[in-house]
């Protein structure tokens, strides 16, 4: 049998390669804290003791999974259809000021189960709106998705300062957010949601957010795979000129699209705002739109990847504070460094490893199949 005859699974690409190139980023990592004099397998038990070693770490770490997650399925979707959406940042921004908006305006008269789907519905229409016009550009004028999605991040910026310092300031706060909302308007932590049936858990910002991040994940699966809209999404993504001809109409499906993308991201509001802050205030997407590429590249676009993908760069925000905090050599500046570097190999060099975990499946994938066939 030649190597060329021997086809490589879809799980050497899905499951392998992301782990190799998990642990190449780790292995430079522990390089560089070797050369700073500290002992790489002690950073290492720091940061899995910080973000697993007790129940508020555990919350800690979920709680930054859930944003990971919805930025990771916001580029994941627009993928599928060979769009690179760069703006998940300014989408999670505005969609949050959609729910910020809506709880200001509802929470004195509407109880919280009304509340939730409205801050829902909200989060989900200002983001897909802020997405609708770099969808609309790149779908009937050509303009490029990924130089539209990157100033939009710039202008939803500026419009939150404007509105924060101008418009939605609490009357007599120095700081730039809103009022706190009232009750009605916070989502429940977990371990008030524990305390309902008599279980005692450390205080954290986890919230049931999560659990809408993982409803997100199985109704986005069903969409692209289970649906003709999926179809049609992944047919455009292939070969515009295949959707053409089967009768698909690839602006629409672009439009579409990244309207659900930008309505991903900005449920980051709802962990953010309702779920932690109970206010609206600047710069609280805190960069997850960014890492939300890297997220999605690691986990292969598909949302079973995406959880995995987020709950690491959830270990790695956790557990880097711990580590930052009980190894003095190692800086927070360090930290991020070791993030940076798992979304360099994770992200921009996601494929560099394909091409010789492939040939050493394939080498091993020989050895066996000419093994079976001497003892035959």
């Amino acid at each position: 049998m030649k190597a060329s005859h021997v086809s490589v699974p879809a799980w050497v690409t899905i499951g392998v390669v992301p782990v190799v190139n998990i642990a190449m980023a780790l292995f430079l990592s522990g390089l560089i804290i070797l050369l700073i004099g500290e002992n790489p397998i002690d950073a290492v038990q720091l940061i899995f003791i910080g973000a697993f070693g007790y129940d508020e770490a555990i919350g800690y770490t979920l709680y930054y999974t859930t944003n990971f997650i919805f930025t990771g399925l916001a580029v994941a979707i627009a993928f599928h259809a060979m769009l690179f959406n760069i703006g998940g940042e300014g989408q999670a921004y505005i969609g949050g000021l959609g729910i910020g908006l809506a709880i200001l305006a509802f929470d004195h008269t509407l109880p919280f189960w009304l509340m939730l789907p409205i801050m829902l519905s909200a989060g989900a229409l200002f983001g897909a709106a802020w997405a609708f016009i770099p969808a609309w550009a790149q779908a009937y004028r050509g303009s490029h998705i990924v130089i539209t999605t990157i100033m939009f991040n710039f202008i939803a910026s500026a419009l939150m300062v404007y509105l924060l310092v101008n418009v939605l300031v609490e009357p007599g706060n120095m700081s730039p957010e809103t009022r706190e909302f009232l009750p009605s308007g916070h989502l429940p932590f977990m371990h008030e949601v524990f305390a309902w049936f008599g279980i005692a858990i450390t205080k954290s910002p986890l919230n049931i957010s999560i659990f809408w991040a993982l409803i997100c994940c199985v109704l986005l699966w069903f969409y692209i795979w289970r649906t003709r809209w999926g179809y049609a999404l992944r047919t455009v993504g292939h070969s515009e000129r295949a959707a053409v001809y089967a009768g698909i109409r690839p602006q629409r499906v672009i439009v579409i699209t990244m309207c659900i993308s930008g309505a991903l991201a900005g449920f980051v509001g709802i962990n953010e705002l309702a779920g932690v802050q109970h206010r609206l205030l600047l710069n609280f997407t805190a960069g997850y739109g960014f890492t939300g590429i890297a997220v999605s590249l690691m986990g292969r676009n598909h949302p079973l990847g995406i959880v995995l993908a987020s709950l690491l760069f959830g270990i790695l925000y956790q557990g880097g504070a711990e580590l930052a905090f009980e190894m003095p050599k190692i800086s927070r500046e360090m930290v991020v460094t070791i993030q940076g570097l798992v979304i360099l190999f994770s992200g921009a060099l996601a494929y560099m490893s394909e091409p010789w975990v492939a040939r050493a499946y394939t080498f091993v994938a020989l050895g066996l199949t000419q093994q079976r066939a001497g003892e035959a």
